[in-house]
């Protein structure tokens, strides 16, 4: 049993606790209709927004304040690509073993820089899309190289003093003599909202010194196929969803700006995805750059 002066204090306390609280709800309900008086002498959005965030969220024990805007973080800018865009370029599909049929009287199953092209791909890069794979490639075979593949109107073999004024990455490419600087090149290529990524292969279509347009800012000077200046592979077409004759976005871009995807399943671009020869020879290249720099320092400081 609960002591009766007890039971009395209790109350006591309770009354007062009830009576402050009551005192303090009045005091803020004066306050409020105060603030909402001032809002309407500004003017009627002014107080239906004071009265609103007056109100607040119902809780459990009354009004409590209202909860503070949360804000989501803007995206980040994208950072400007190395090399612009090409826009609305006539583009064009060939493909590995294609025939020489009207106009194109040069058949590939080799290319510019590729003797044997077609066996060193795996076969016939066959275009009908009833004969090819959810991932891109031809049916009857898994493919050597990548099948994400594109010409370009410049052949830098034929085309060498050019080359060394025209070519950005001539001087940074490590390549022989008798080896191109622009075959296996990435590039990114623009449709609507899509875009995909595929190397440089061949040359084409139809001129292979077109450097003003290739590595400059003019219009590809080929007459043919409405003014063609990219012709790409079937895996491209089908990745983009275009037809022969579409107009395209494209430009260059470093294997760093390459992300996983079909293009980095089979051949060449499979080392891109793995951080593969490429990467590793990058690598060890700043470290032994790293190493020349700390004895060229030690070697300056010691001295004194």
């Amino acid at each position: 049993m609960i002591p009766f002066a007890f039971s009395v204090r209790f109350l006591a306390l309770l009354g007062l606790s009830l009576g402050t609280a009551g005192a303090l709800s009045a005091k803020e309900e004066l306050g409020k209709a105060d603030a909402v008086g001032k809002a309407a002498k500004a003017g009627p959005e002014a107080a239906a927004g004071t009265k609103a965030a007056s109100r607040g969220a119902a809780g459990a024990v009354g009004p409590v304040a209202a909860l503070p805007r949360v804000y989501a973080p803007t995206r980040p800018r994208e950072v400007a690509p190395k090399f612009p865009w090409k826009r609305n370029i006539t583009t064009t599909v060939f493909w590995i073993g294609e025939a020489p049929d009207g106009r194109n009287t040069t058949p590939n199953h080799k290319s510019s820089w590729d003797t044997e092209w077609q066996e060193n791909y795996g076969g016939f890069d066959d275009p009908n899309r009833e004969n090819r794979t959810y991932d891109f490639h031809p049916k009857g075979f898994v493919p050597n190289l990548n099948p994400f593949y594109v010409a370009l109107p410049f052949n830098d073999l034929t085309n060498k003093e050019i080359s060394a004024t025209k070519i950005p990455w001539y001087k940074t490419r490590k390549h022989e003599d008798s080896d191109s600087a622009c075959h296996g090149t990435w590039l990114a290529i623009r449709s609507g909202n899509k875009t995909c990524f595929a190397q440089w292969e061949d040359c084409g279509p139809f001129t292979t010194d077109d450097h003003n347009y290739v590595f400059g800012t003019a219009p590809p000077k080929n007459p043919e196929n409405n003014g063609a200046g990219l012709d790409v592979s079937p895996a491209v077409r089908d990745f983009l969803g275009i037809s022969s004759g579409a107009q395209c976005d494209w430009r260059f871009c470093t294997a760093e700006e390459v992300p996983d995807g079909p293009w980095t399943r089979f051949g060449a671009g499979r080392k891109i995805a793995s951080g593969g020869e490429q990467d590793l020879a990058a690598i060890r290249a700043k470290y032994a750059e790293m190493v020349r720099r700390r004895e060229e320092w030690l070697k300056r400081n010691l001295d004194r």
